[in-house]
């Protein structure tokens, strides 16, 4: 992974990253490398959720905005908001490709693709390796309880409204 001159939020040192993070997260998110296709736990998932940085926890992506690309990996045709992420020439491969990181942590999360046709609002494909974030569920909203003194509505199984004075 080529390092850049941005300065990130945060910032820890190689020994503290090898202590947060297990050794494959270590070789995606911090050394650039790529989880085999295929293989990672959310290329196939459908769930609803807010995908976060695996290493810092910056909320990057939605699952409104994952398709099915049919690559191997979770593909997106948005990040959150734009300064979510980042993007860096990667000159590896013998080629130049977008490299997609972490705007907070400077963790590597895959690549950007353009376009190759898919039916999006974008035409742009986020794939990024799933050891790279973390899939956080959309909660309920909390309903507050009913306070004493306070009317409430009735439930199914009451047969008339009643008001607490």
């Amino acid at each position: 992974m080529e390092p850049t001159r941005r300065v990130y939020p945060v910032q820890l040192d190689e020994s503290a990253w090898r202590d947060r993070l297990t050794p494959q997260e270590f070789a995606v998110l911090r050394q650039g490398g790529t989880e085999r296709a295929f293989s990672g736990e959310y290329w196939d998932d459908h769930s609803e959720g807010v995908y976060a940085c695996r290493a810092c926890g910056a909320e990057l992506f939605r699952s409104r905005e994952k398709f099915d690309s049919h690559c191997g990996w979770p593909s997106f045709f948005a990040p959150l908001a734009g300064d979510r992420v980042e993007y860096v020439a990667d000159r590896s491969h013998g080629t130049v490709r977008n490299e997609v990181r972490c705007a907070n942590c400077g963790s590597h999360l895959g690549h950007l693709f353009e376009g190759e046709g898919y039916p999006t609002p974008t035409d742009l494909r986020y794939c990024i390796n799933s050891i790279s974030i973390r899939r956080e569920p959309v909660t309920e909203p909390t309903v507050e309880p009913a306070q004493p003194g306070r009317s409430q509505a009735p439930t199914s199984g009451d047969s008339a409204a009643t008001t607490v004075r």
